[in-house]
């Protein structure tokens, strides 16, 4: 071997032993150094990330000026890439494994109700607080193992993105309120043509809405097998076999709960180029927390992996009411 392979070696970014991981709280979340994403891993590098992933529920990565390609390669480390979203068309002229989120976009989306609509809307919907939390796409029964979100182009200040570690949120339930709650099951839905905006149609045909999925409320994780508290707000509806008074209020605390310990939060403020990486079986999340205020864009793309199949304490696995599953690219 030359003595220029041998300083190559010597000096690479990804050697596993430059990789490091610095807590941002004790309960959840580091930051990754001393790894360059745009270049190809080896597989002991992958699988301490996993480890660390399992670990953490949340890593953090800056200044990774990676391109699409580069992005999807990342995440398919980590398990079968899915397509964009369930509902959601991936980036227009990009691939499909890409979502993009723009605020502008967004912020200024039409809805297709009149005035009275809306107000019937308002009537009848049953806006619940804290729906800015949320664990990704938990309305199939097969919700993505674990997202990564990169940021193109953001504010000066703001556009953060909160993190809740749900298995600290269940640990921090007393032994006799878990056992109340240890094999209920909940009822999880989206219907975006329901409160106005009805999605385009997807390019691969398959149906935009509505969905509807139970879940176990206490979800045992596939890899670590610890408990969590299987709570978003975003998309959970009842509880199943609840009268609605019972079911609300027993949401209401819990996501009291999920949204008031900020011992078991972190707190993202995105840097130019930043990815984070985090596991969906695990967290719940919101961001940006602070999107009423600034005007600046913020334009965000995300690709997820793995459809594994949440199962509750008892053995209960999640089920599809209405909509179809999920599936990773793998699969088709």
């Amino acid at each position: 071997m030359t003595t220029d392979v041998l300083e190559r070696e010597e000096t690479s970014v990804n050697s596993i032993d430059n990789l490091k991981f610095t807590q941002v709280t004790p309960v959840i979340g580091a930051e990754v150094s001393g790894i360059d994403l745009r270049e190809e891993l080896d597989e002991q590098t992958v699988a301490k990330l996993r480890r660390k992933l399992l670990r953490y529920k949340v890593l953090f990565f800056r200044d990774q000026p990676i391109t699409d390609e580069q992005h999807i390669r990342f995440s398919s480390y980590f398990g079968g890439v899915t397509p964009a979203h369930p509902i959601t068309n991936g980036r227009i002229g990009g691939p499909v494994q890409i979502m993009e989120n723009v605020k502008s976009v967004q912020r200024d989306r039409p809805s297709v109700f009149d005035d009275v609509q809306k107000k019937h809307l308002r009537a009848f919907g049953r806006p619940r607080e804290g729906r800015g939390w949320h664990t990704d796409i938990t309305f199939v029964a097969n919700p993505s193992d674990i997202t990564f979100l990169r940021i193109l182009e953001g504010p000066v200040a703001g556009g953060d993105t909160l993190f809740v570690n749900l298995e600290a949120l269940y640990n921090s339930l007393s032994p006799a309120f878990r056992d109340v709650i240890e094999n209920l099951k909940a009822v999880h839905g989206r219907d975006d043509a329901f409160r106005g905006y009805p999605p385009p149609p997807r390019h691969d045909g398959r149906p935009t809405g509505a969905y509807l999925s139970r879940h176990p409320l206490v979800r045992v994780h596939p890899e670590t097998g610890h408990k969590s508290l299987f709570l978003s707000p975003g998309f959970i509806k009842y509880i199943d076999g609840f009268s609605e008074g019972e079911s609300e209020a027993l949401l209401t605390y819990l996501r009291n709960e999920l949204a008031g310990q900020a011992q078991i939060q972190a707190r993202f403020n995105w840097s130019p180029n930043s990815i984070v990486v985090w596991d969906n079986r695990a967290t719940s999340h919101w961001g940006p927390v602070d999107w009423e205020h600034f005007e600046e864009e913020r334009i965000v793309r995300r690709t997820t992996v793995g459809t594994s199949t949440p199962v509750g304490p008892d053995g209960y696995v999640s089920e599809q009411i209405s909509g179809d599953l999920f599936y990773t690219l793998d699969d088709q």
